[in-house]
């Protein structure tokens, strides 16, 4: 014979225990100030004895706070582990619902119609962003939504915080660093589309206006390599005929196969800069230099250690600190972007 399942004890069960009204054990858990302290005490001692918890669903239905921030990933949700920086964003957002007593919801996205429905749906007080594309829906229904959002890397949307560096001023700047002017510039990039296409391809073969959402959708994309063709025209370079090796994905392996393929294409011997939009690229790119017999400059993003150990000149924007910005923005209901402070490190620096 089963056993009967035990009765969840209720609001008036502790009240009856404590001698108090339930109005009071309410202000009890909810609004403790309202309360004495000995009287608090009393109603907190009689809700252990019985095993009783507040209901979360009701008081967020009460209050309308779930005291959750969703975090909206446009990435494989395992991507937010595996990526070190990913991880430190991640982190940051951590650090500041910790502080604000604040739970944190991952909510993937898949690029299909469900997406929207899927994000809309999550019981969450606002949201933080993933580096997304101009046209994402999800954007869209998050911005009106009339919960509070923060994008990190942009694009940039009416409603939310964009949090993030000035991504063409950085990537002019590391790659201004390097002795590009005595060498061949070559570039790893992130994905210019949706459709994640790779490939080598030259400057003559992207868009003239990077920076325009309808050419390059990524906005991170558009504008560093803004940046590197403001500093490769600089060292006097023709634009047109720098090789740029778009990747799918933000991986070590990508970068090192890119690399290969790029070297195989450059005649001569002589030096070569190699402009990669991550640290990740610029370690994988590392790998395929042993096989080169001619010099090899590397350029990254994020400033990680390793990278620094490695001799890449890098940008130094703290992941960490625009996940813990973009927590802040989404959790106070500020809708004003927020340019984040970036530096450029390597040999002789930082």
């Amino acid at each position: 014979m089963s056993t009967p399942a035990r009765r969840r004890p209720t609001v008036k069960d502790v009240a009856a225990r404590a001698g108090v009204a339930p109005m009071t054990v309410s202000y009890a858990f909810n609004h403790p100030a309202r309360v004495a302290e000995a009287t608090r005490n009393r109603v907190l001692e009689a809700a252990a004895q019985l095993g009783y918890r507040p209901d979360s669903t009701a008081r967020a239905l009460r209050s309308g706070r779930t005291r959750q921030l969703g975090v909206v990933v446009g990435e494989h949700l395992s991507y937010l582990f595996d990526d070190p920086q990913a991880a430190q964003f991640l982190a940051g957002i951590s650090d500041v619902c910790v502080g604000e007593d604040t739970g944190l919801v991952l909510i993937p996205t898949r690029g299909d119609a469900s997406d929207v429905d899927r994000v809309l749906a999550a019981a969450v007080d606002g949201y933080v962003l993933w580096t997304t594309v101009a046209d994402d829906p999800v954007l869209a229904a998050v911005a009106g939504s009339g919960r509070p959002a923060a994008i990190q890397g942009g694009p940039a949307h009416p409603g939310v915080a964009c949090i993030g560096p000035d991504d063409r001023a950085a990537a002019a700047a590391v790659a201004a660093a390097t002795p590009l002017a005595e060498a061949t510039p070559v570039v790893i990039g992130f994905p210019l589309d949706r459709r994640r296409t790779s490939g080598i391809l030259r400057g003559r073969d992207l868009p003239a206006d990077l920076t325009d959402p309808q050419a390059v959708p990524f906005p991170v994309t558009g504008a560093r390599l803004a940046g590197y063709r403001d500093a490769v025209t600089q060292a006097g370079h023709d634009w047109d005929d720098v090789r740029v090796a778009v990747v799918e994905r933000n991986q070590r392996a990508r970068g090192e196969d890119a690399a290969a393929a790029l070297f195989e294409t450059l005649d001569g011997s002589g030096p070569v800069v190699v402009l990669a939009m991550s640290d990740e690229l610029a370690l994988g790119a590392r790998l395929a230099v042993s096989r080169v017999p001619r010099e090899v400059v590397l350029t990254g993003w994020d400033a990680s250690h390793e990278a620094a150990t490695a001799g890449v000149w890098s940008v130094a924007a703290s992941l960490r600190e625009q996940g813990r910005a973009c927590a802040r923005a989404a959790l106070s209901g500020e809708t004003t972007g927020q340019a984040v402070p970036w530096t450029v490190v390597g040999p002789g620096r930082g």
